[in-house]
């Protein structure tokens, strides 16, 4: 298919960077809340704790997901005849073929945008996942959102409003292509 350029979208290292140290600050107040729990006395010990190991645990957990992106060198994001290959997360869907997607829309948690790949066979994308809290990330997507797939720019080297209309233009060239046929 001519119509389609190949697009590649590096994935940002000073965006990745900078939420990996985002990361460590958070696990550095897990550990102080866990530890300095008995000295805050407005709040119960134990809530205090519990506090600490939640942030330490989620955000740690974040953080090497980061920290690998960080030593990722292939594209974060390619757009060519075929699809959109996702590698832009952890939760990234892979290869998003053309004739899958039904619709692309955005949703807004908080002040973060993502953009929601609908395909026609979600369960295909999300069975095909070989970590097990990225399947459940998947799921949880699919039962919320009605789609598993979401794309954001946030480690990438580019703004979601251009992300989004680039890849919005493509499937309408791709749309009006098999038209054509």
């Amino acid at each position: 298919m001519p119509y389609i350029t190949r697009t590649e979208v590096a994935l940002s290292k000073t965006k990745l960077s900078l939420s990996l140290l985002g990361c460590v600050a958070f696990v550095a107040i897990g550990i102080w809340l866990f530890s300095a729990a008995p000295s805050i006395a407005a709040y119960p010990i134990i809530f205090c704790q519990a506090l600490g190991i939640i942030s330490i645990v989620f955000f740690g957990f974040i953080g090497v997901f980061i920290a690998r992106k960080l030593q990722d060198n292939k594209p974060g994001l390619i757009i060519d005849e075929e699809g959109i290959t996702d590698n832009s997360s952890a939760v990234a869907g892979g290869s998003i073929v053309w004739r899958d997607i039904k619709d692309i829309y955005v949703i807004e948690i908080g002040r973060q945008k993502l953009m929601m790949i609908e395909v026609v066979n979600p369960e295909k994308y999300i069975e095909r996942q070989a970590h097990y809290l990225t399947k459940k990330a998947m799921l949880y997507n699919l039962n919320r959102y009605n789609t598993p797939l979401s794309i954001t720019a946030n480690g990438l080297k580019c703004d979601f409003e251009d992300l989004y209309r680039l890849i919005k233009d493509n499937l309408e060239i791709y749309l009006n292509h098999e038209d054509i046929r």
